[in-house]
């Protein structure tokens, strides 16, 4: 088997303190014969001199443009605007195959390369399961962001903390507030329901059974809402722009953790940008008041814990990288590539008909 050549990259994006890979992970990578290379990154978490004394090499920022070919650059969020051809296969959340503004341009971009997109929102079971992913803490977060806003108690700009110091902040004393939670019985809607329990907050659960028939006159009943759902196909929205306009509505803080904004499946289309740490909260609505946070990095606010535990789950699937083959969690993340490549019209092969650029020849395909 060729050896696997993982390529650490360094995160653009500021606010990014999150690794897919933490030191500890990486030592079981190299002990089984996998390369690893990592960038250095002043923001990340663990420094790179950790992953060195595991045995990992270093390199600079943003060099994973001059990588070998045959290595699989490895990160978490968008990559920058430049080259505008990618020849490597990545693995990252690329939030490409909904329709979201740019998701076109980008799978242009690898297709113009050779490179492939194994994204990480796509890495599952047979049975659909996702099988490395930060819901749990993106979920704790949302909803203990709303209730220190709701208490009027939430510090901004929003800085990296730990699990510690946040609970201090949710168990200081504060008023009672009803609240739910949509989506439950995933794995963000634990960490949400986790983490308002933290705060004293006892919330109204919804799943798949009430989203059915989605009682929308008990959603403005709640003060507070943190929706933890993510949809693949087009479903009726939780929350319009009518709905919030309605008269007698009692929410006021609106969290939404799946921040599907721009997408056709977005369940809350009552916002068009996300928030950011700098300006967490936008208000909606003056009268009565109705704020929203939106955030899509929240793990990075616990970087260490949402890292640790995304990493424990990914280094398996690394491990079985080259093995997994079509049918397998990469070769089923390289065929969503494909596919939606082809349903946007953006390769063909010889005789003019859809193609794909991850087929066998093709660097871009899985274990190629």
């Amino acid at each position: 088997m060729t050896e696997l050549h993982l390529w650490l990259r360094h995160e653009t994006r500021t606010t990014e303190r999150r690794t897919p890979v933490v030191p500890s992970d990486a030592r079981l990578l190299v002990e089984q014969g996998v390369r690893l290379t990592v960038e250095e990154s002043p923001q990340r978490i663990f420094p790179t001199d950790e992953y060195e004394a595991v045995g990992c090499g270093a390199a600079d920022a943003g060099s994973w443009v001059s990588a070998p070919s045959d290595a699989v650059v490895v990160g978490l969020k968008e990559l920058p605007d430049q080259p505008g051809e990618l020849r490597h296969r990545h693995i990252y959340f690329g939030h490409a195959y909904k329709g979201q503004p740019g998701a076109a341009e980008l799978l242009g971009r690898f297709v113009a390369g050779g490179g492939a997109l194994l994204d990480l929102e796509y890495l599952a079971d047979d049975q659909g399961r996702r099988l490395a992913a930060f819901g749990y803490w993106a979920g704790y977060l949302g909803a203990a962001l709303a209730v220190l806003q709701h208490r009027g108690r939430l510090a901004t700009p929003l800085v990296p903390t730990t699990k510690d110091a946040l609970e201090a902040e949710l168990r200081s004393p504060g008023t009672r507030l009803s609240a739910l939670v949509i989506g439950a019985l995933g794995r963000s809607g634990r960490g949400a329901r986790v983490a308002l329990d933290e705060a004293g907050v006892d919330p109204t659960c919804w799943d798949l059974a009430e989203t059915r028939n989605l009682d929308r006159p008990a959603l403005l009943a709640h003060e507070l809402l943190v929706n933890t759902v993510l949809t693949t196909s087009p479903v009726p929205p939780f929350l319009t722009d009518q709905d919030v306009d309605t008269p007698g509505r009692r929410l006021r803080t609106l969290s939404d953790v799946t921040v599907d904004v721009g997408s056709p499946m977005n369940l809350l289309p009552v916002y068009d940008t996300a928030t950011t740490w700098d300006d967490p909260v936008r208000r909606l609505r003056d009268e009565p008041p109705l704020d929203l946070i939106a955030i899509d990095n929240l793990p990075s606010l616990l970087p260490r814990e949402a890292s640790a535990d995304f990493s424990a789950d990914l280094v398996l699937q690394l491990l079985d990288f080259e093995v997994g083959g079509p049918g397998g969690p990469w070769g089923r993340c390289l065929e969503r590539f494909d596919e939606t490549c082809r349903e946007l019209g953006l390769v063909k092969d010889e005789s003019g008909t859809p193609g794909s650029p991850g087929s066998p020849g093709n660097e871009g395909g899985v274990g190629a």
